[in-house]
This record gives C-alpha cells, structure tokens and sequence, in this order.
C-alpha cells in the first residue's frame, strides 16, 4: 500500500546493556533515597510475571519500584542506602502507600 509508504522508517534504540540498566536503577534508587523522607525499603518476592522487585516507600506514601536481581541483592542495597527493609510478603505494605495512591487517583480526575 501507497498509504503509508511516506512514513520515515527509523532504527529502533538499541536496548540498553546489562550494566548501563543497572547503573540507571542504582541512580535513581538512590535519588529517590536522597530526595525524600523516611525512605523504606519492602522486596517483593518473584512470581511467574515478574521478577523479584524492591519498592522504596517515602513517609508521605509516594513509591518506585525497580527490578533487582534477588532478594538477597534487594536487602544489600537497602542496607548500602542506609535505609529500613523489609520483607513484603511478612509486613504488607504501608497504609500511605495506599493513601497516597489515592490522593494521585483524586488530582488526576481534579485535572481531567
């Protein structure tokens, strides 16, 4: 078809490497550390979708959540960043993550 033969074909980019995605992990962990308060850490175990994750958790209830390699890497680098960690699936997770969650759901509407 003629239709679509304009459009510019451009070179998908190229997938980071193993050790640049884990330094842009590690930075922005870290950012996340240094730019909130009451940073906390909870791993999430591995399931059949998706692999063990940490997910830091600020005072106010705002979170990321990134890929690790295992739990065991999870608790190391909680511990580099001088942070609390816990294990998920013994504590759950904070009530002001949930609040907070809310909180965007409520802006977002507000804005829309």
């Amino acid at each position: 078809m003629a239709w679509f033969s304009r459009r510019r074909r451009h070179a998908p980019d190229p997938a980071p490497s193993d050790r640049a995605a884990r330094e842009a992990t590690l930075a922005h962990l870290r950012d996340f550390v240094a730019t909130r308060v009451g940073v906390e850490a909870y791993v999430e175990p591995a399931t059949r979708v998706t692999q063990t994750t940490m997910m830091l958790v600020a005072t106010d209830g705002e979170w990321t959540r990134r890929r690790v390699p295992d739990p065991g890497t999870a608790w190391d680098l909680a511990r580099g960043l001088g942070i609390p960690v816990y294990d998920v699936q013994r504590t759950g997770y904070p009530q002001r993550v949930r609040d907070w969650n809310a909180r965007q759901r409520i802006e977002r509407r507000r804005r829309v």
